[in-house]
């Protein structure tokens, strides 16, 4: 058996095992070196991959996004072409990530690649996505969603107010807890309800052919009579190029999740040709649902009626083409449970990124992070999961909140992903980078996909053309917070690897070994800085 060393200062993934011979931190107990290794019942298939990715992309987005997106742009037409360019750039960008996942198949997305082309300053890129997926990796949008379908499901017609943000800490609180002591059970879950949540699409789907048809208990709103005309009134349209934007960015909300079994590529079976099937079955399949769900929403919602929905589209669908009926009453509870998929395959994945930020040595107290005690399972990088889920939930004064949360989370995404395919191009044109991977993606679809990000990063600084605070804050708020939760993790590295071993006269690193058997060993040392 041999063993091969992760590093970070290296210009390969990895090499030859060469522990150096400083201080191994609490060298006096066994607490300086950690494992992690899971059995091949834990580890996850393709249909488990499907099922991962499924969970992560169909959540609150496809449910409740498609009327703001209606609102920004002001045409039926319009909103079906964004969502189908918003399939495209998904397909782009998981070109981009096969090629890197195939290469570097460990858990941890971004986080690799970035460090692979960016490694001076040394950790800097992993600085700032860990304060990115720390900050702003939340679960808030979702739990909330959940909340607010649950309510309309027993017919109150509150808001964001602090009953629906109380169901939302419950949703996120079990999703936590069940990953933290029953993993095992946790993923059985995630693969329910990823076979529920498909099946509600394709009754929505099917419910909105047959309100086209004509079956439906409201009048007909004849919305694809002169669709691609754009449209300005009291409740939609006029915003300008920062609608466009916005809209693009809540539709690239809705598809994101396609990255979400790259996070733990480490604990799929055969992790290279599981991705490489899995992946693309899931965004397909998704891709076709979304842009035929939003043309069932349009065959029974009226403009007025969609623009002002908020986050409660598919309640209002359903309430268009069954009635007020105590069954269609129910079939928002069944989204919310959609909204719970997602929930759990979210802080699935999010919270085996925190742990590699753990193992890294990267955070404060990295071997608690990265812990797998007592259940096999990362609870504590978990714990952190929820913790900042519950603070943006509570952190928002009472009212709309769900699109000011929707637009966090994605915003700083964009710059992200944007450095993630500049690195790509500089990997294929640098040769003496050695770059090769068993998926190759060409340069069009990486410079569209590049593109892509940086009009999603740099629009939203523009001023709308009507009201500056139509959301009840700010336009420039969540673009700012976002540039602004970027560069915090830039002054952390600072902190972490200048002034902090300055102040302390020492340093902890991670060595961590990666076995062929897949098991991982991490060892933690005291490096003395002076």
């Amino acid at each position: 058996m041999t063993t091969t060393e992760v590093t970070k200062d290296s210009d390969h993934d990895t090499r030859e095992l060469n522990v150096p011979t400083d201080e191994e931190y609490a060298s006096s107990t066994n607490d300086g070196i950690q494992q992690f290794a899971y059995s091949d019942s834990r580890k996850i298939g393709v249909t488990g991959a499907v099922f991962l990715i499924l969970n992560k992309m169909i959540g609150t987005g496809i449910f409740s996004t498609p009327s703001a997106i209606f609102a920004a742009t002001g045409s039926v037409g319009v909103s079906i072409i964004l969502w189908v360019v918003g399939g495209i750039l998904t397909f782009c960008g998981l070109s981009v990530f096969l090629e890197f996942g195939l290469a570097i198949p460990l858990s941890g997305g971004e986080k690799n690649y970035l460090e692979r082309v960016y490694r001076h300053p040394r950790y800097l890129a992993s600085c700032v996505l860990a304060s990115q997926m720390i900050l702003l990796g939340f679960s808030s949008g979702n739990s909330l969603a959940f909340g607010r379908y649950i309510l309309a499901a027993s017919g109150s017609k509150e808001g964001d107010g602090w009953t629906a943000r109380g169901i939302a800490i419950a949703c996120i609180t079990f999703a936590v807890v069940l990953h933290s002591t029953l993993p095992k059970w946790g993923l059985r879950l995630v693969n329910l309800l990823g076979i529920f949540k498909v099946v509600i699409l394709i009754f929505i789907v099917f419910s909105g052919f047959a309100a086209i048809s004509g079956r439906l208990l409201v009048p007909p709103p004849g919305n694809f009579h002169n669709a691609f005309a754009i449209e300005v009134t009291e409740n939609y349209g006029g915003q300008g190029a920062y609608g466009y934007a916005t809209a693009l960015l809540q539709i690239i909300y809705s598809y994101k999740g396609w990255e979400n079994a790259n996070y733990v590529l480490g604990e799929l079976k055969n992790p290279r040709k599981t991705l490489s099937i899995a992946a693309p079955i899931a965004i397909g399949a998704v891709t076709i649902l979304y842009v035929l769900a939003n043309v069932a929403y349009f065959a029974a919602i009226n403009k007025d009626d969609l623009a002002t929905s908020e986050v409660l589209v598919a309640g209002l669908f359903f309430r268009n083409v069954f009635g007020d009926s105590a069954s269609a009453r129910a079939l928002p509870a069944f989204v919310a449970l959609s909204n719970l998929g997602n929930v759990l395959a979210v802080s699935f994945a999010h919270a085996r990124l925190n742990q590699e930020f753990g193992k890294e040595a990267l955070l404060p107290y990295g071997k608690f992070w990265a812990s797998i005690k007592p259940f096999d399972a990362p609870a504590a990088a978990l714990f952190l999961h929820w913790l900042v889920t519950v603070i943006v939930l509570v952190a928002p004064p009472a009212g709309p909140a769900y699109n000011f949360i929707v637009n966090l989370y994605t915003y700083p995404g964009a710059w992200i992903n944007g450095f993630v395919a500049a690195g790509l191009i500089y990997l294929h044109y640098k040769k003496s980078e050695n770059w090769s991977s068993p998926w190759h993606t060409y340069l069009p679809i990486t410079v569209l996909y590049l593109l892509a990000n940086i009009f999603l990063a740099l629009v939203p600084f523009i001023p709308p053309n009507g009201d500056w605070n139509a959301e009840g804050y700010p336009y420039f708020v969540f673009p700012v917070v976002g540039v602004g939760v970027l560069i915090l993790g830039g002054i952390y590295w600072t902190c972490w690897s200048k002034i902090w071993p300055a102040i302390g006269g020492y340093r902890i690193e991670a060595h961590r070994i990666v076995e062929d058997d897949g098991r991982e060993v991490v060892r933690y040392r005291k490096i003395k800085t002076r």
